[in-house]
């Protein structure tokens, strides 16, 4: 289908990936500046905000740099790579502008009126200049290395996100009493292993002072003899991606290893500078081979993430969201066994709204059930001192095969899973590290336990990793079963990834790179003939991303045959909604709230009769072609029901939180009347969990949007607050 209607070129069926990465993050920003929202839940979405640039920065932007210099990839939207730097440039200094004005207008204001005082180095009283200096003799200066940059002495290597000073100096003649000589630059890394936020004494509530002022106040005693005439704060983003031939490769692990060791000078791709300093600004931008486009003036502290250290020193409830208490079903917290429960029916769990911690439960029971014979798993990303590591060590302990495929090459998180697979191969687990060419993003575990004269087999599938710390802030879906024909295909899946095998035919699972995205849009077509044929048609998707076009294509043809088509996509969304005669049958959400949304959930078709599905996978090339994925069907008619209703229906009411994609790209509040219920999402799922997943959730609709009516950000009590 070359062009989908009549006039419309491909560049125009899609919106630019990452422009829709650049809107979601607006939508994180947007919920900063929430006046509403408690003072600390606002500094945590501007951290994410800005931390969520850093890595964009260094993967995506960084990638589209090196198109530059050899082969373009040009999207979907056939933007080449100097489109859209420029296009992303424009839109990233306009965010960063909005991030700063947001900080200095509404956050640091508030900060100051519940007395957390964040002071320049120019307003200390006498007290607190005093107790600078002692912190600054005692536990600073010994840190400090100054640097300098002159002929003799080049430009020093900076690590990534590292933050620095830049200072022009100037000899001094003491004799003279004036300066002499030409002025230099000279560099003083500010050390990461110092808190950011100096305390200092305060009359009123508590002062702190940034770190880098502390130095910068105490400049001239890092160069003797100089006087300091201008100053700087800096910081640098790198090239962050790994580039490993992997069939070249003998130890993968060493290999990966040694390049997270050289990853560090990886090219610069963006200066963050404060605004006190055209000087330095200029020769910073020489050494480091920038343009004006790669600098960022910053109207505050650079790496606002550090500033989620106010949380740290203050306790007070008002100033932060209720503590999550995630809910435990009965039959699952009063069963004596996990396996026992499995075996009787399927069991789904929506964390974190449910706990996550029955699947650690699952982990340890196995570990120690003299019956069980084999544990497999899957391991993408997980905590440092995870249980479900435990677990599995345990386990091998125990005699029992254990076999564990452990992602060396995901993103950001290689060395703490390089540090975990030591750990496991010293503790007499298998550990392998997957498939060349593939990532594994799949997560799955395999117990295979003896039961009277045969074995049986129980599985977890879940979409979101194995960890539990992430798993009380991002929405995601665990489900347990042990079901034959789903037991087969995991365990043909494990002996694909540990062994030589060749691809099976996958009796329940859709299994990426070979049969997911075919999978995908034979589901689609069945929905599209039906409404060719004036049968009811129906597809429902919850994703984190919508990229691939073969899908988008797919899509749009539903939408013309007659489809109606509702996809919740969290981020990145490259399909136009809306366009008459392409795609008005398609509506697309996006919900930004208190948890991040994670979940993978599909459902194809109408009522009762819907395909419903899980999945590791969005809809995205990478995850249909370069990794190892797994899209499983719901089966159990109660499970499902509760996935249409609750996962899937009860984000599509969401009317307070969500946002309505348009087909220009942006983003709008979505349309309600004047007399509709106002629904927040999260806030109802809260709610339904504490309640038990079978009450209706009309009654629970009801209960938690009654206080929208008295404020636009209702607190929820008692269990907890979005």
């Amino acid at each position: 289908m070359a062009d989908t209607t009549p006039g419309t070129s491909d560049r125009h069926l899609f919106l630019n990936r990452e422009l829709s990465w650049l809107a979601f993050n607006q939508r994180v920003i947007e919920e900063a500046s929430q006046a509403t929202l408690p003072l600390h839940e606002r500094i945590k979405f501007l951290a994410i905000a800005s931390g969520n640039l850093d890595e964009f920065f260094m993967v995506r932007v960084a990638g589209i740099k090196q198109q530059l210099q050899g082969v373009a990839e040009l999207p979907a939207d056939g933007m080449f790579p100097s489109e859209q730097l420029a296009a992303i440039a424009e839109r990233t200094h306009r965010m960063v502008d909005e991030l700063y004005r947001l900080w200095k207008s509404q956050i640091h204001p508030l900060l100051a009126a519940n007395g957390l005082n964040l002071v320049s180095r120019d307003t200390l009283t006498g007290e607190q200049k005093t107790a600078a200096r002692s912190f600054f003799q005692s536990s600073v200066f010994p840190a400090l290395t100054p640097l300098a940059v002159d002929p003799g002495h080049p430009f020093p290597h900076l690590r990534n996100k590292s933050l620095n000073l830049a200072l022009v100096v100037r000899r001094v003649d003491r004799r003279r009493k004036k300066e002499a000589g030409e002025a230099s630059l000279a560099v003083v890394q500010v050390p990461s292993v110092l808190p950011r936020l100096v305390p200092l004494p305060s009359a009123v509530g508590a002062t702190f002072l940034l770190l880098e002022e502390l130095i910068l106040m105490h400049a001239a005693d890092l160069f003797p003899g100089y006087a300091v005439e201008q100053a700087a704060t800096f910081r640098l983003t790198r090239n962050w991606d790994l580039d490993i031939d992997e069939e070249e490769s003998q130890d993968l692990l060493a290999s990966i290893q040694q390049e997270l060791r050289r990853r560090d000078r990886g090219a610069v791709v963006r200066l963050e500078i404060d605004t006190t300093s055209s000087t330095i600004e200029a020769q910073l931008t020489a050494a480091l081979k920038l343009t004006p486009a790669d600098v960022y003036r910053l109207n505050g502290p650079a790496q606002l993430q550090d500033l989620t250290a106010f949380t740290d020193v203050d306790a007070r409830p008002e100033n932060r969201v209720e503590p999550l208490v995630p809910a435990t079903h009965p039959t699952i917290a009063n069963a004596e066994s996990m396996l026992q429960l499995i075996a009787q029916k399927d069991l789904l769990l929506h964390h974190p709204y449910e706990s996550f911690d029955p699947v650690v439960r699952f982990l340890e029971e196995a570990a120690d059930d003299p019956n069980v014979l084999a544990i497999k798993q899957t391991l993408y990303r997980t905590t440092g001192d995870s249980p479900v590591g435990r677990a599995l060590m345990r386990a091998s302990e125990n005699g029992k095969q254990v076999a564990v495929l452990v992602e060396l090459k995901a993103r950001l998180d290689e060395a703490n899973n390089i540090a975990w697979a030591r750990r496991m191969e010293e503790n007499g687990v298998h550990v392998v590290y997957g498939l060349i060419g593939l990532k594994t993003h799949c997560k799955v575990t395999l117990v295979v336990r003896r039961e009277g004269s045969g074995i049986r087999r129980y599985v977890h599938l879940g979409t979101g990793n194995y960890n539990p710390a992430t798993a009380r802030g991002y929405t995601d879906l665990s489900l347990f079963t042990a079901r034959p024909e789903i037991a087969d295909d995991v365990t043909a899946l494990f002996n694909l990834l540990t062994g030589y095998s060749t691809q099976p035919n996958w009796k329940r699972l859709a299994v990426a790179p070979v049969t997911l995205q075919s999978k995908v849009l034979e589901l689609i077509e069945r929905e599209t003939n039906r409404a060719k044929k004036g049968e009811p048609a129906r597809i429902l998707a919850k994703v984190n991303a919508l990229v691939d076009p073969l899908v988008i294509r797919a899509l749009y043809a539903a939408s013309q045959a007659g489809v109606e088509v509702d996809l919740l996509i969290r981020g990145i969304c490259c399909l136009r909604p809306g366009v008459p005669g392409l795609s008005e049958r398609i509506r697309v959400f996006s919900v930004v709230d208190r948890f991040l949304e994670h979940t993978r959930a599909f459902a194809f078709g109408v009522g009762n009769q819907a395909d419903v599905f899980i999945s590791s996978a969005d809809w995205m090339p990478r995850n249909f072609h370069r990794r190892v994925e797994v899209m499983a069907p719901v089966e159990e008619a109660s499970l499902k029901q509760r996935i249409l209703d609750e996962v899937l229906g009860v984000g599509l009411k969401d009317n307070v939180k969500a946002r309505q994609l348009m087909p220009d790209g942006t983003y709008a509040l979505v349309p309600t009347g004047t007399e509709a219920t106002p629904v927040r999402s999260q806030a109802v799922l809260l709610e339904l969990a504490r309640r038990g997943p079978t009450l209706p959730i009309e009654p629970v609709l009801r209960h938690i949007a009654s206080p929208l009516e008295k404020a636009p950000e209702p607190r929820l009590t008692p269990t907890g607050s979005l």
